[in-house]
């Protein structure tokens, strides 16, 4: 589950970080009042609240000189939507003058099974373009779940990345506070990016958390706002009204499985021959046609996919009723033309198989000769 940059910044707070002072304005409420009575002087920055990252890239972040820019720039950012999310929250902060930016989080390395800080001088970017620009930059230090992160842990990161003096103890200090969140929330990611070096000490910009959803049950305060719809994009709030789990991505191949771990293992046969995935759309184990019918209609209607790959292991799953599901789909909708590429294997594989070729679809065996063909298509 992710929160909202303000809610993040609201729990830091709530644990004794430093925060910016500011203002969050609601969707419909009287921006200018609210301003006035915050008390904020410009400089501001005006903050685009969405759930994904690159906010800044697409242009949801502003800095402001004045108060009536502020104003104008609030009601324009509601109307702008980010990566498909038009916000309903805008965050407004005073300004923070500072020196440097430094990327600082806490996340979970399943592999060895414990938390992991990971912290950067280089901070305002990607991680991930970090760790392709200079990977020798980032410090990785894992820490012992039984015990904590330790006070000395904590300085020994801040001065792998070059802090000393007053900084360093501040930094030590925030780090401290992520890591009580972290553990406290059950969190999957806890992340400062920018964490600013001011002369008073560092100041989060910015602020993540994600909380594990199966510990939601202990954070009833964060449960009762799980199925908030501005966490999804049009058609991610379509597809969970249809009963189908769908993420939205950025590419132009649509994915179809039958599990995650199927489904993700699709996504990356795409990307192994070049293609890039429209989406993630799990039917799940079992679905019968109706539920097949539902997806490959959602993704037909669904401007991103140019082209859709359907890729089933039957197990549970029945072929015969996958390809039922499938040619009902294109049937209803008149035969669009959206191609198709379909990979077939498993129970009843032969009846699958037939009603496919009936209704002219091929069906493939292989998902790595499937894989390719959609690419190449």
């Amino acid at each position: 589950m992710k929160l909202f940059e303000f809610e993040a910044k609201e729990i830091l707070k709530r644990w004794g970080a430093p925060v910016p002072r500011s203002v969050l304005i609601r969707k419909g409420s009287n921006v200018e009042e609210a301003l006035k009575r915050s008390g904020l002087e410009p400089p501001l920055v005006v903050k685009s609240q969405v759930l994904v990252a690159g906010r800044g890239k697409a242009g949801g972040i502003r800095r402001v000189d004045s108060l009536e820019e502020a104003v104008s720039t609030v009601l324009e950012l509601f109307e702008k939507p980010i990566k498909g999310l038009k916000p309903s929250y805008i965050l407004v902060e005073e300004a923070v003058e500072h020196a440097q930016e430094l990327y600082v989080a806490i996340i979970i390395d399943r592999n060895e099974r414990k938390p992991l800080v990971l912290a950067s001088s280089q901070g305002g970017v990607d991680i991930e373009e970090i760790a392709r620009k200079s990977p020798e930059s980032i410090v990785r230090k894992h820490v012992n779940p039984w015990v904590g992160l330790r006070s000395y842990e904590a300085r020994w990161v801040g001065k792998k990345i070059g802090l000393s003096g007053g900084v360093l103890a501040s930094f030590a200090s925030f780090l401290s506070t992520m890591y009580r969140v972290f553990e406290e929330l059950d969190a999957d990611l806890v992340e400062s990016n920018p964490l600013a070096v001011t002369s008073q000490g560092v100041v989060p910009l910015d602020a993540r958390i994600i909380v594990d959803d199966n510990s939601l049950y202990r954070h009833p305060e964060l449960a009762s706002r799980k199925d908030d719809s501005s966490e999804y994009t049009h058609w991610e709030r379509k597809a969970r009204e249809a009963g189908l789990a769908f993420v939205e991505l950025d590419g132009d191949i649509g994915i179809i499985g039958n599990g995650a771990g199927l489904t993700m293992a699709t996504m990356d046969l795409v990307h192994a021959f070049g293609g890039r995935p429209a989406n993630f759309l799990d039917i799940g184990g079992g679905a019968g046609s109706d539920v097949m019918r539902k997806a490959v209609e959602l993704l037909l209607e669904f401007p991103k996919a140019r082209k859709i790959f359907i890729n089933i292991f039957g197990g549970i799953t029945r072929c015969d009723e996958v390809a039922r599901g499938i040619v009902d789909a294109v049937k209803g909708l008149g035969n669009p033309d959206k191609p198709l590429v379909v990979r077939l294997s498993g129970t009843n594989e032969e009846e699958g198989r037939r009603i496919l070729s009936e209704a002219g679809f091929q069906a493939f065996t292989d998902p790595v000769e499937a894989a390719r063909r959609v690419v190449e298509l």
